[in-house]
């Protein structure tokens, strides 16, 4: 069934709908596949938003993307996890933090950014040797190649992790990518200093654990992680690795 009000999208772009539609600065929104899954691809963490029983939740946790396909994993005894199991309609988000913008007024002050808000129904995997695949691949998504170099979970561990996973069935991107815009009278008539503040999450040096066998050497799978490469950009580097391009 088609999402309401939905109108037939390219096969490249998701459908635009009430729910997803970018109603404020619509000119910044995206429905292509391709930006959107770029800012997904780019990203570790992600919120998921669910309602139980009437009240309103949102859970942090890392995430990674297989073509139209979203999947997660949680404690199998955590909330967010009980309330997904029999299948619910969450909203999953991200945001990458680009800029702070200093303007000459309050209300022009602002940031630059580039977010997802995808749409669908989670659902539980529950086949033993497809939960042990993503297992692995969550694992790879970050750090890719390293489910075969560490041992698989035990019987414990198995059991006390759930994955879930959602198809998109909509999704927008919301890009701001300007520098400070004021009002035509307030580049000369207001004296307040004004600028663009980039902002990024970078890598750092590496600390080997205390513990490490001799002889062990960064995998060269592991070559992305270079100390100063912003971490979104390892993230996309990172995925293309273990899926291609996806």
């Amino acid at each position: 069934m088609s999402p309401p009000d939905s109108v037939t999208p390219p096969s490249d772009s998701y459908p635009v709908t009430n729910v997803n539609k970018v109603k404020r600065v619509h000119e910044r929104g995206r429905y292509d596949k391709e930006t959107i899954h770029a800012i997904l691809d780019a990203a570790l963490v992600c919120h998921i938003a669910y309602v139980i029983d009437g009240r309103p939740y949102c859970t942090p946790t890392s995430f990674w993307r297989e073509g139209s396909h979203l999947y997660w994993h949680g404690s199998s005894a955590s909330r967010m996890i009980r309330s997904q199991k029999e299948g619910v309609d969450v909203c999953l988000t991200v945001t990458h933090l680009d800029s702070l913008v200093m303007a000459r007024s309050g209300f022009h002050h602002s940031v630059n950014y580039r977010a997802v808000m995808a749409f669908g129904k989670a659902h539980v995997i529950d086949d033993p040797e497809e939960k042990l695949k993503l297992m692995d691949r969550f694992i790879d998504r970050i750090y890719p190649g390293r489910s075969k170099l560490i041992r698989q979970p035990n019987k414990q561990e198995f059991k006390a992790t759930t994955m879930i996973g959602m198809e998109i069935e909509m999704a927008s991107g919301k890009i701001r990518d300007k520098h400070v815009a004021d009002e035509e009278e307030d580049y000369e008539g207001v004296p307040a200093w004004s600028a663009l503040y980039p902002v990024t999450q970078v890598i750092g040096e590496p600390s080997d654990c205390a513990r490490q066998l001799p002889g062990l050497t960064r995998p060269d799978e592991m070559s992305d992680f270079v100390p100063g490469a912003r971490l979104d950009e390892v993230m996309s580097k990172t995925y293309k690795r273990t899926f291609g391009e996806g």
